[in-house]
């Protein structure tokens, strides 16, 4: 099993999320999170006043996903979130070493 965690632009999330469930993805967590990468922030204008702003927000989803869909599913994310400018985001792919179903017990492939 295999863990994706992606971190993308925010106005992504619904194209990325579309594509994933059309993919067969069964579900997912999603969070809001602030951070920067080689973009190092922008600048912004607030009532007239010029201010730099280093961590800019983005959206952080996370899968866990069998061995034979994580491949599919990095593909479709890194086509699908990429708007071929700077600050797109990553995808990160972790082994997983267990996952159990609270509500029935079931553990490995069959609690994803």
């Amino acid at each position: 099993m295999k863990f994706i965690v992606a971190v993308i632009k925010p106005f992504k999330l619904d194209e990325v999320r579309e594509a994933l469930s059309a993919l067969g993805v069964a579900g997912m967590t999603v969070t809001e999170v602030k951070g920067f990468g080689r973009q190092k922030g922008q600048t912004e204008i607030y009532r007239g006043a010029e201010y730099s702003t280093n961590m800019l927000p983005k959206v952080k989803i996370e899968i866990a996903a069998s061995d034979a869909l994580a491949p599919r599913i990095v593909e479709t994310i890194q086509q699908t979130a990429s708007t071929e400018a700077i600050g797109d985001g990553k995808v990160f792919v972790l082994d997983l070493a267990a996952a159990t179903r609270i509500r029935t017990g079931e553990t490995g492939d069959t609690a994803l």
